[in-house]
């Protein structure tokens, strides 16, 4: 009888924790290197969502991403979709994995290749531009989520990681 009440309590707990987390964070990722990444633990944080391509002129931001991710990483997340959408991502997860390690030394979490537009994106993608109405446009196009996943905006390619657009929204939270 106790394993059963335990049981229940636990999926009882389960579902309490699981109902609290916004339905737009409420999405589990596999990492590149095949770890498991849940957003809904990052939801008292922001999250800064930019879908890569190691073969397009906006590459380099992958340095500024880098940067921002080890000065602020206590404080926000920033996740990285490699998509091959706009042709430019030929590679495998582990080619992604070890150009980004090799050539910025990326450290912050990289989802594994996926599809970032049309019928066939990622539903986490797919409610990033519902709730902005701009699905990505091009490579390293920025999706900026507020703790608890109301807010969220978005930001085209040519806008850089700390730009003042992004960091004005920012501030509040990396104090």
């Amino acid at each position: 009888m106790k394993q059963v009440i335990l049981g229940l309590f636990l999926l009882i707990g389960a579902n309490t924790v699981h109902a609290a987390c916004a339905s737009l964070l409420d999405h589990q990722l596999t990492t590149l290197q095949g770890e498991k990444l849940n957003l809904c633990d990052y939801q008292d944080k922001p999250i800064l969502v930019v879908n890569t391509a190691s073969k397009c002129g906006f590459t380099p931001q992958f340095e500024k991403l880098e940067s921002m991710y080890r000065k602020h990483k206590d404080k926000m997340l920033i996740v990285g979709f490699p998509s091959n959408d706009f042709r430019q991502e030929p590679g495998t997860n582990k080619e992604i994995g070890d150009f980004c390690k090799m050539t910025y030394a990326v450290q912050f979490p990289m989802a594994s290749k996926t599809s970032v537009v049309g019928p066939n994106a990622n539903p986490f993608y797919k409610q990033l531009a519902s709730a902005t109405h701009q699905p990505p446009m091009w490579n390293f196009y920025k999706y900026l989520i507020l703790p608890g996943g109301k807010q969220v905006y978005a930001f085209s390619s040519d806008v850089e990681p700390e730009a003042s657009e992004i960091m004005d929204k920012l501030k509040p939270y990396l104090k």
